[in-house]
């Protein structure tokens, strides 16, 4: 099996040195950066697997260098934040980052976090267990919701007709609520099925995500049920 390479920018020489072992202790290699302008160039040159990003680094701060890989890659991004209750996380998340860590962590909690986000990336498709779907049109593998066609085959989503863009965390995402329209699904369960999160998990991680998918299938094709979730409008 192929190493997972991370790259992990932070300023802080210390906290760099000592999550960069933990992280080689658990088979991961890492290449380092202190500043967000050498991520970025790092990013181009390596393609890593995945991103760990502190939010606050010299050059180009972790939320613009979150902006700039998510234009060019899919690949997924996990923020790192002194401060949970800072608009630095709900910043980051907007930015395109799939999930974000508080600052100072335990090396086992990021460990277990990181692998939480390359297991969804890496079956980022397909409903678990069922068989192929029809819509009304017959086409298999095929979910569709007035101009939306969501493929559950081929991971491809449609509106109008034009394909649209989605992160896997978004497709994930919109997986389970298209395979269950018109059901409301809570915060928690949400963070279960997409997030991988079999503990209790910052539901801001699922709102963000949900206005994100928004503004791409449409504003009003997820409605929100209040003290309860969201729901897919069928």
């Amino acid at each position: 099996m192929a190493e997972t390479h991370v790259l992990f920018v932070e300023d802080d020489d210390v906290i760099r040195e000592a999550t960069t072992l933990a992280l080689e202790r658990d088979g991961f290699v890492v290449t380092a950066m202190p500043d967000g302008l050498s991520g970025l160039e790092s990013f181009r040159a390596d393609r890593p697997d995945i991103a760990l990003l502190d939010v606050m680094v010299p050059g180009m701060d972790g939320v613009s260098l979150c902006r700039r890989i998510r234009d060019e890659s899919t690949v997924p991004v996990i923020m790192l934040s002194a401060r949970a209750d800072s608009i630095d996380v709900v910043l980051g998340l907007e930015a395109g980052a799939d999930d974000y860590v508080t600052k100072p962590f335990d090396g086992s909690v990021l460990v277990a976090r990181i692998r939480a986000v390359l297991r969804r990336f890496g079956h980022a498709g397909g409903p678990q267990g069922g068989g192929s779907e029809e819509d009304a049109s017959g086409e298999r593998g095929v979910l569709a919701f007035g101009d939306l066609e969501v493929d559950t085959e081929g991971m491809e989503v449609r509106k109008a007709g034009t394909s649209v863009a989605l992160t896997p965390t978004e497709m994930r995402l919109l997986l389970e609520f298209s395979t269950s329209p018109g059901t409301v699904l809570s915060r928690d369960r949400l963070l279960e099925r997409v997030w991988d999160y079999d503990w209790g998990g910052d539901t801001r991680v699922v709102d963000v995500h949900v206005q994100r998918l928004r503004t791409k299938i449409g504003q009003d094709r997820i409605e929100t049920v209040r003290g309860f979730g969201y729901k897919l409008k069928a």
